[in-house]
């Protein structure tokens, strides 16, 4: 099944009701579940020793009462297709075992009051009074329930407790998580009748528009819509999209965590979108079918090299070749050829770090040294860049072995501790009962 079969998932957008998932699929596990999103409580243990529990017995100790509801909102990873969602291209993201976990109890009154647990912050606030934070993290919170009222919903104050195993900045998308995961509670608390695509949507404007990050929509596609052991191809200018299978017990995906930070809205994040809608717009004057770099192939941009300036070009070329790859990828998961998908990889962060210019010595420093590694067949910085982590697939058996060659070459480097994840493809967003 080719790249043409996307079309035949965008009807699956449906309603966030008791009928969209009826089984939670963690690698060797598999727990079938009654509606609406059930998950038997003498479970948790086989998949989490610490979450959900940890936030819900800390939600009871700082509110007097136990939770209404309890969501988890995974993180992702990108297999392929950087910075190709906003320029309408496609990309290959998947949801991951590690994610956000809520705590929440609607309110009686217009009160809100949300409480960060890894960070050990509360926040309190007004529904009527929504405005940014001198703290930051309560905004992805806020953003949400500003959309909401934007659009004429009414939600009303809400007591939230938050925590996970999913580390904020490291490109794993934590911030689709806290919008995605808060938004479904939001909807079952409040009766608002969202559909999926709703949920992704609103998510989406609220990091653009209260946030201040003009990021695309595949995280929070992603988020909402993860399947386990599939990732999403998903066309980011018609939203259709088709799974693909990830399952090969011969390689895993091992994240290394540079431990670099950075605050994308303080970042090279918008001027990079910038440059592309600068490209885009220079080409339009000559070719006015093209809507986004989406519409200009490779061979396009390198045959109207003149037309574009430094550094738009570069960022027009890394587009282009990006969009290309992600097909090629696909190609790969459907016949199981798991060394072109690595070299795909290798060519992904080759132009990220030269075309697109969003890597950092950390991340470069990672990829080359497992060049000289037989035992992985690719890598690839993962996320908008500047820090964050690399994504590498590794033969299984050789995944203890690979983690502690890099690990003390990156201490050696750099002083400093590399923390590894191996992750899994899991489902999308879901409340526990």
């Amino acid at each position: 099944m080719g790249l043409n079969g996307i079309g035949r998932r965008k009807a699956d957008l449906g309603v966030f009701d008791a009928a969209c998932v009826r089984s939670f699929y963690i690698k060797k596990f598999a727990f079938f579940t009654d509606p609406p999103f059930a998950f038997p409580a003498s479970n948790y243990y086989l998949c989490r020793q610490v979450y959900p529990d940890i936030v819900i017995e800390r939600f009871k100790r700082h509110f007097g009462h136990a939770p209404e509801l309890v969501v988890r909102a995974p993180g992702r990873i990108n297999l392929i297709g950087e910075h190709t969602d906003y320029n309408a291209g496609l990309v290959l993201p998947a949801a991951i075992d590690k994610a956000v976990y809520f705590a929440v109890s609607p309110r009686e009154d217009t009160q809100l009051d949300f409480l960060a647990l890894d960070l050990d912050a509360q926040y309190r606030g007004d529904l009527r009074q929504l405005a940014p934070s001198d703290a930051g993290w309560p905004d992805y919170l806020l953003g949400t329930l500003s959309e909401l009222l934007r659009k004429g919903h009414r939600p009303g104050g809400v007591e939230v407790v938050f925590g996970g195993d999913l580390p904020p900045g490291a490109g794993l998308s934590s911030s689709a998580a806290l919008e995605t995961g808060f938004l479904y509670a939001l909807n079952q608390l409040f009766h608002l009748g969202l559909f999926k695509q709703d949920v992704i949507k609103i998510a989406r404007q609220a990091e653009n528009n209260f946030v201040g990050t003009q990021c695309g929509i595949m995280d929070m596609f992603a988020a909402v819509m993860g399947r386990a052991d599939r990732a999403i191809c998903l066309d980011c200018r018609s939203l259709e999209f088709d799974y693909y299978p990830f399952e090969t017990q011969d390689y895993a995906l091992v994240l290394c965590d540079t431990g670099v930070r950075r605050r994308l809205g303080d970042s090279a994040y918008n001027k990079r979108r910038a440059e592309c809608e600068t490209g885009v717009a220079l080409l339009q004057e000559y070719f006015p079918r093209i809507e986004s770099l989406r519409d200009t192939p490779p061979e396009l941009i390198r045959a109207e090299r003149e037309l574009l300036p430094d550094p738009v070009y570069q960022r027009c070329l890394y587009v282009a070749e990006e969009i290309a790859r992600v097909e090629m990828a696909c190609a790969d998961l459907e016949t199981g050829d798991w060394r072109a998908l690595g070299a795909r990889l290798y060519e992904s962060h080759a132009g990220l770090r030269d075309l697109y210019a969003v890597s950092c010595p950390e991340l470069d420093f990672l990829v080359a040294q497992t060049l000289d590694m037989p035992e992985v067949a690719g890598a690839r910085m993962m996320g908008a860049g500047f820090g964050g982590c690399t994504l590498n697939l590794i033969q299984t058996e050789a995944v203890g072995d690979c983690i502690h060659k890099l690990g003390l070459a990156y201490r050696k480097a750099f002083d400093r501790e590399l923390k590894t994840h191996t992750v899994q493809l899991s489902e999308g967003v879901l409340a526990y009962e």
